[in-house]
C-alpha cells in the first residue's frame, strides 16, 4: 500500500494532525508506529476508522498518552506485523507556529519534520523555561542580544518585566559580571559592554555562559537557538570577533546550541 503525508503538524495540544494520500483504504487494525531512533522502543495506536474509500485521510493521534521519551522517532504504519515507514512531502516547518508552541509552559516539545530522505519523524526535547536567541551583534564596544522567552507560560503582550543578564566565566564561578535586561511580555533585549567583561576577569581567555533571570520566571535561562531548521550552529554559524585592548572577543554556540562569548585564543 502506497501512502504519502502531504501535511504534518503537531497542534498546540500536542496532537500530531496527518493527512495522507493514500491509494486503497486502511484496512480494520492499522496501527501508527513511532520507533526511537537511538533506543529502538516502539510505541503504537490504532488508526480511526478504516474503510473510507478516498484518495486521502485525516489522522490525530494526541502524543502525552504514548509516555513518548526525549530524541527522534520515526514513524511507521503497521499491519499483520507488516511495517511500512512513511513517506513525507511535507517539511513540517514553520517560524511562526514554533513561536506560538512555545508561548505555553511545557516539559516535552514536540516537533514533526521531514528526513532528509523524506520520512515522517518526529524531534522531541525536554522543555524548561529558555532564552530563544533571534540576533547578537558587536558595536560601540558592546555586546547586544535579542530574542524571545520559551516556555514560561508568559504572555505575549505589553507587560514589562524585570530582568537582568548574567555572565558565568565557565572556568571560575568566582567571575561574573551582570547588567540589566528589558523584557516586555516574551521580547528581551539586553546589551553589556565588553570592556566590562574584560576587567571582570584580567587574566586572560576564558568562555563565559549568558543566562536570563526575569520576573516570574523561577529559574534563571540560558541563552541558546533552537526554534529553527538549523541544526548544529557551532559548525554552521561563526562571528566575526571584536578587539578590546587588543583582546579577540566573539560569540558562538555549543553543540547543544547554547550562547558562548570567547575571550582570547
Amino acid at each position: 500500500m502506497r501512502v504519502v503525508v502531504t501535511d504534518a503538524e503537531v497542534t498546540l495540544a500536542d496532537v500530531l494532525s496527518l493527512r495522507l494520500a493514500i491509494e486503497e483504504p486502511l484496512v480494520d487494525g492499522t496501527e501508527l508506529v513511532l520507533r526511537h531512533r537511538t533506543t529502538g522502543v516502539e510505541r503504537g495506536v490504532l488508526l480511526g476508522t478504516p474503510g473510507a474509500r478516498a484518495s486521502d485521510a485525516t489522522l490525530a493521534v494526541s502524543l502525552a498518552p504514548l509516555v513518548l521519551t526525549a530524541g527522534r522517532w520515526d514513524a511507521y504504519l503497521r499491519h499483520d506485523g507488516k511495517r511500512t515507514r512513511l513517506r513525507s512531502v511535507d517539511p513540517g516547518f514553520s517560524l511562526d507556529h514554533l513561536d506560538t508552541y512555545a508561548l505555553c509552559r511545557r516539559t516535552l516539545a514536540y516537533r514533526s519534520y521531514r528526513t532528509r530522505n523524506g520520512f515522517l519523524a518526529l524531534k522531541i526535547d525536554d522543555a524548561s523555561p529558555a532564552a530563544e536567541v533571534r540576533a547578537i551583534w558587536f558595536r560601540e564596544g558592546r555586546f547586544e542580544v535579542t530574542g524571545v522567552l520559551a516556555f514560561t507560560g508568559l504572555e505575549d503582550d505589553d507587560c514589562r518585566h524585570e530582568a537582568r543578564l548574567a555572565l558565568h566565566r565557565r572556568q571560575s564561578e568566582d567571575f561574573m559580571t551582570r547588567t540589566s535586561a528589558t523584557v516586555q511580555g516574551v521580547r528581551f533585549h539586553a546589551a553589556f559592554s565588553l570592556v566590562d567583561v574584560l576587567a571582570a576577569d584580567p587574566d586572560g581567555a576564558g568562555t563565559w555562559e549568558p543566562s536570563l533571570k526575569v520576573e516570574g520566571v523561577p529559574t534563571a535561562m540560558k541563552l541558546g537557538s533552537r526554534l529553527d531548521d538549523v541544526d548544529g550552529k557551532r559548525r554552521r554559524l561563526h562571528y566575526p570577533s571584536a578587539r578590546i585592548d587588543g583582546v579577540p572577543i566573539r560569540p558562538c554556540y555549543t553543540a547543544d546550541d547554547e550562547l558562548r562569548i570567547e575571550v582570547g585564543g
